[in-house]
């Protein structure tokens, strides 16, 4: 029987300083490069030229020449070093959070207003990184986040959820956005009576800040009888910048749908409101994330 010949496993090590030495005139040189000793790079060549049965260099003039056997098997695996080059440049880029891809899904209030200037200043020495941003319902965030669509999903007065994490971002209360031209407009501060006596734009019950707004209403033996009842904040406060009356809004909302005609006042009794990013449950956070979310809280400080 005939004794198949094993071909020589080459690791990508001896290939390395079978590459350095081609591009450098010593082995000294090529030490340096590979940041090992001479001794090392003088080992790993005798190694290769054992397995390969092939004689890669002669010594001339106290140098090593490389033999025409080792041209032609550098211009071979020259390819392999420039994808060794890349393959460490990306993962140096992945390891320090400067490339990559996110996936951003936040609701409105902070979609609008947080997240779009944190997006920007984590972006500005980033070049190699893209960003899919989208602005959803909170139901709609939250699934994005839990099926993995979603690398981070940002909301407000959502404290817990059993199916993903929810990590403070910041806390703010509730505002009062008021016409310039309303009863209350040069107050110092709404509270429920006013709103009950002068009408008021509301917001529906089913939405967590309507319930927060009808909460306030309760704690005062108030009856809640708005006006006219939405169910967004960005909507009530366009229809209080439209002098529709006031509106109680979560803070976000209110600088984002801020103008000359409306009054923004302090709302009593206080209602806090939690700014809260969301992410997946049992999934470790890629540098690339942890940058955004360093962004995100200095954001979140700046606004208010």
């Amino acid at each position: 029987m005939t004794e198949i010949e094993q071909k020589p496993d080459i690791s990508l090590r001896l290939l390395e300083i079978f590459g350095a030495m081609m591009r450098c005139e010593t082995t000294v040189e090529a030490a340096e490069q590979l940041g090992i000793s001479q001794p090392a790079v003088s080992n790993g060549i005798r190694q290769l030229e054992n397995q390969l049965g092939i004689t890669l260099f002669e010594r001339l003039h106290r140098r090593l020449e490389p033999t025409e056997e080792a041209t032609l098997l550098f211009e071979e695996v020259r390819p392999v070093f420039s994808m060794l080059r890349s393959f460490s440049a990306r993962a140096r880029s992945i390891r320090h959070g400067t490339s990559g891809r996110l996936r951003v899904m936040s609701t409105p209030p902070l979609g609008n207003t947080v997240a779009p200037v944190a997006l920007a200043r984590f972006l500005k020495d980033r070049p190699d990184v893209s960003v899919a941003y989208d602005v959803r319902r909170l139901e709609h965030v939250i699934e994005a986040v839990q099926s993995g669509a979603a690398d981070v999903g940002l909301a407000i007065a959502l404290e817990r959820h059993p199916s993903v994490n929810v990590e403070i971002l910041s806390r703010t209360h509730m505002v009062a956005l008021v016409p310039k031209d309303h009863p209350v407009a040069s107050r110092q501060e709404v509270t429920v009576s006013d709103l009950s006596e002068h009408g008021f734009i509301g917001l529906e019950a089913e939405s967590r800040m309507g319930q927060m707004l009808r909460d306030a209403f309760d704690r005062e033996g108030i009856d809640y009888e708005p006006r006219v009842e939405v169910r967004y904040c960005a909507t009530a406060a366009v229809l209080a910048g439209a002098g529709v009356g006031a509106a109680v809004v979560d803070p976000y909302s209110a600088a984002y749908q801020s103008s000359e005609g409306l009054v923004q006042l302090p709302f009593q009794p206080p209602r806090e409101v939690a700014a809260v990013l969301i992410t997946r449950k049992g999934i470790p956070r890629s540098r690339l994330l942890h940058g955004f979310i360093a962004e995100l809280k200095r954001a979140a400080g700046d606004v208010f």
